[in-house]
């Protein structure tokens, strides 16, 4: 399985939903950065389940244990090991999964890639549940690029449900405070009040149908400089994208104006330079921050789409594998009605991530101060 990502800050998963831990090895990461591991665990209590009516009954508490990489409080500069153990499991509720396959699940597929040796206890390496140590590393890149280079990266729910409904968007030009003042205040991570309370109504309303929603998240990165990336297959595009395809359920990703810049003219499309404190800037930011896959010094602005949980309570077609007929299916277990708003951490992370690692590939992070030499060192 590719469970790992990245070139100068390497990360690879390990683990399964409903294995005895999953967890994570970072390689790269530049010695000298100060983690404040309550900061981490709030930021993994974000993503954890069993939080809220809108999320799985499932609870964990999600506290990873540093195993290696971290001294004194900072990196230093050996490969960042860390797990989280698995305590509340359920399989006896998969066990049918392996022979009636869940419509929009990955079960169909992995019992043909894999022979049937896969793990279907949670949906196994295909979980969400591995969503976890990806934020662990995210949530250590947050800390980094923010100490380094005032970094900051902000994501809420821009769309959700059949009915689309819509938050404000975060400002494309500059960090508004307030908006992150709001998002972390609501009951949905969302900058409108009005639109998180009709969010989470519309997810109350698809989990009493038996039923799911999915819907959009909207990510932008400020404080990002201008020329870092490459051209073609290692742009800061590429580089986001290819860890948010790593993040169950993610099927679209688009940057700036997106799809959207498909129906607009040249003239419309294009952001206007200008000269502002001696430094270029544009007048509008629809191309997301990048150019050519480097940055342009605009925030970087990108959305990325969530399907609807494919485990729901509704009976659904299926089939039975055993004996190549035709079968109906009902899920049980405990499943989120919509990951979305447990998702918005994780695609943070996910930008945190891509950003560290290009910017540690150009030379483009600063290098810590050396820590200071005891009196018994000398």
């Amino acid at each position: 399985m590719a469970s790992s990502v990245g070139h100068s800050v390497r990360l690879s998963i390990f683990g399964q939903s409903h294995s005895e831990a999953i967890g994570c090895v970072v390689e790269g990461l530049p010695a000298g950065i100060s983690v404040d591991l309550d900061e981490l665990q709030a930021f993994l209590a974000r993503r954890a389940p069993g939080r809220s009516d809108t999320s799985t009954a499932r609870r964990e508490p999600d506290r990873p244990r540093i195993l290696s990489g971290l001294v004194d409080g900072h990196t230093c500069g050996a490969p960042l090991s860390a797990i989280i153990e698995n305590t509340n499991t359920r399989s006896q509720d998969y066990e049918g999964l392996r022979r009636v396959p869940r419509p929009g699940h990955a079960d169909y597929a992995a019992y043909v890639r894999y022979g049937n040796h896969h793990d279907v206890a949670g949906g196994g390496h295909f979980s969400g549940r591995l969503t976890a140590p990806l934020c662990i590393a995210g949530g250590i890149a947050l800390q980094a690029l923010e100490q380094a280079l005032g970094i900051r990266v902000v994501a809420h729910i821009a769309q959700l449900g059949p009915e689309r409904i819509c938050d404000e968007h975060l400002n494309d030009m500059t960090l508004d405070p307030s908006q992150v003042e709001a998002i972390g205040a609501n009951e949905l991570p969302c900058i409108s009040t009005g639109a998180a309370r009709a969010m989470h109504e519309a997810v109350l309303v698809a989990k009493s149908k038996l039923d799911s929603v999915g819907g959009v998240i909207e990510c932008v990165a400020y404080g990002m400089p201008a020329g870092v990336g490459d051209p073609m297959f290692d742009g800061l595009e590429n580089r986001i994208a290819r860890i948010a395809y790593g993040i169950p359920a993610v099927k679209g990703v688009e940057f700036g104006a997106g799809f959207g810049a498909a129906a607009l003219l040249g003239s419309q499309n294009n952001d206007p330079y200008r000269i502002e404190d001696e430094r270029v800037v544009c007048e509008k930011n629809d191309a997301g921050g990048i150019l050519g896959g480097i940055s342009t010094g605009m925030p970087i602005v990108w959305r990325a789409a969530v399907k609807p949980t494919p485990s729901i309570g509704k009976r659904q077609d299926s089939v039975d594998l055993g004996s190549t007929s035709d079968a109906d299916l009902v899920v049980h277990g405990r499943h989120d009605p919509c990951i979305v708003p447990r998702a918005v951490p994780v695609v943070e992370a996910a930008c945190a991530l891509a950003l560290l690692d290009a910017l540690v590939d150009d030379g483009a992070l600063p290098t810590p101060a050396p820590a200071p030499l005891s009196s018994h060192a000398i």
